[in-house]
């Protein structure tokens, strides 16, 4: 039995029309006049195809993420076919992932009824799987991974029970599933759209969506290299970063950190050191990608062993990771702020206590190489401190700068930051400044005291799209020490 074609949806390419037996000129009877305009409507129908190839791989070439790349190829896709849901699963076939599913009308309890179907029974699971059509010979297999049709899944005999009773429950009649495969990749999964009625696309609507998807497939595949690339740098960043910041009394710590697309070289630091001192450091090396990360992760490394030996001089510290850097990264500059922060008074190994009510201030000591000038925050002063101006480490022939003592005071946050905070926010470096400023200001008085609101706060402020924006370039780090005590 012939199943019933659905009419295409608004605003769909039509179909054409389906032909059998032996090709027949359908302009053979008509007068020249006639035959004319049978041309130029076929002409007309292809130059709307081609618009509105073109105006869909315009829209998916605007996507930079694997998942918006699939939900926009399962809307245009959708519209070609003409059906109005569907799925699409990503399983690259080298292994090395990442393999998500993604539908369209169709949430995640609906996705999940789909799955409790064998995948044999499945048309796009036999399609990853590369399985032949039910009862066709092993030599089917290759046909398996081309499209699959299941126009009538009701009054198809043949079909799994389990397959047209998930049908059933999901309200579709008909499936139309293609593979997606482009590049060294080879495959890197199957999309499929669902009919309310029993229906297949004509042979226009095939070829127009052949067309796109081949578009589609290369498209993920650069995408899905990125996404790899970034995945990558990002595990080697978090391998190279501190996996949890430490336990000082008297101090509570915070961060917020990201990681640009390809990978940069931003990092921080928060180490004891010995007497209950603390280490506070942050950095960015010149650069992108793996090389600049690992160069990131040989310079931190470098700035702990300094730290340890000679941390209350936070110049001499520099002055050594300045000497390191020219002996064994020369082609490279970094910027670098450390700061040490003696133990509270009448600690071991910390000043005298004067013996007065309550807590006195700590005295901080820090050196900047180029690197922006922290910012204290209190309930009476927001105010960046004024750092010695400084090049970046790399930069000079020999480095040295004057340190610059603080005391900040019970319940004050000393914030230390990456210029990419900065940079984010798409302003002007000065401008960026004074929105930090107010950012920091404007932080409610009953969350001061608690380091994790104030750098949640002020990173909502700034950057409105948050830190993990597709579209930013640039590291993020933003370091909170809260003292209270």
């Amino acid at each position: 039995m012939t199943p019933a074609s659905a009419g295409p949806a608004a605003g769909t390419p039509p179909d054409g029309p389906s032909t059998t037996g032996a090709p027949q000129d359908p302009a053979a009877d008509l007068s020249p006049v006639d035959r004319l305009a049978a041309v130029q409507d076929r002409l007309a129908g292809w130059i709307s195809d081609l618009s509105t190839l073109h105006d869909l791989t315009e829209q998916l070439a605007r996507t930079r993420t694997v998942e918006n790349a699939l939900r926009e190829l399962l809307r245009a896709g959708a519209f070609l076919v003409g059906a109005r849901r569907g799925l699409v699963v990503l399983s690259p076939q080298d292994g090395l992932g990442p393999e998500t599913t993604v539908g369209l009308g169709l949430g995640h309890a609906e996705i999940g009824h789909l799955e409790t179907v064998p995948r044999r029974a499945l048309s796009y699971a036999r399609i990853l799987d590369g399985l032949p059509e039910p009862g066709a010979g092993d030599d089917a297999a290759a046909e398996a991974r081309t499209e699959i049709a299941e126009p009538d899944i009701p009054g198809e005999k043949d079909l799994d029970p389990r397959l047209r009773e998930v049908a059933a429950g999901l309200g579709y009649a008909a499936s139309y599933a293609v593979p997606l495969a482009a590049g060294p990749v080879g495959r890197i999964g199957a999309a499929v759209w669902l009919y309310d009625e029993p229906a297949e696309p004509g042979d226009r609507r095939r070829h127009l969506v052949g067309l796109y998807r081949a578009h589609a497939a290369e498209h993920l595949a650069g995408l899905l290299e990125l996404h790899r690339s970034r995945q990558t740098a990002r595990t080697l960043r978090e391998e190279l970063l501190p996996s949890r910041l430490p336990r000082i009394p008297g101090v509570r710590l915070a961060v917020r950190h990201a990681t640009g697309p390809r990978g940069g070289g931003d990092w921080y630091d928060a180490l004891p050191l010995p007497d209950g001192a603390l280490g506070l450091a942050v950095g960015s090396v010149t650069g992108s990608g793996p090389s600049a990360v690992a160069a990131m992760g040989r310079l931190r490394a470098s700035l702990r062993a300094y730290a340890v030996m000679e941390g209350e001089d936070p110049v001499a510290v520099l002055s050594d990771l300045e000497l390191l850097m020219r002996l064994t990264e020369p082609a490279r500059s970094a910027t670098a702020l450390f700061a040490f922060t003696e133990p509270p008074p009448g600690a071991p190994g910390g000043p005298p206590s004067d013996g007065a009510a309550g807590p006195a201030p700590r005295k901080m000591v820090l050196a900047g190489a180029g690197h922006c000038p922290p910012l204290v925050l209190g309930d009476l002063r927001a105010e960046f401190v004024e750092t010695s101006l400084s090049a970046p480490l790399g930069m000079l022939a020999c480095w040295e700068a004057p340190s610059v003592e603080i005391e900040p005071g019970p319940g004050e946050t000393v914030l230390l930051y990456s210029d990419g905070l900065l940079h984010r926010t798409g302003e002007p470096m000065d401008r960026a400044f004074a929105r930090l400023h107010s950012a920091a200001a404007a932080v409610p008085r009953a969350s001061r005291r608690d380091p994790e609101a104030v750098v949640d706060h002020i990173v909502r402020t700034l950057l409105p799209q948050g830190l993990e924006d597709a579209a930013a370039e640039e590291d993020v780090v933003l370091l909170a020490a809260h003292f209270e005590a």
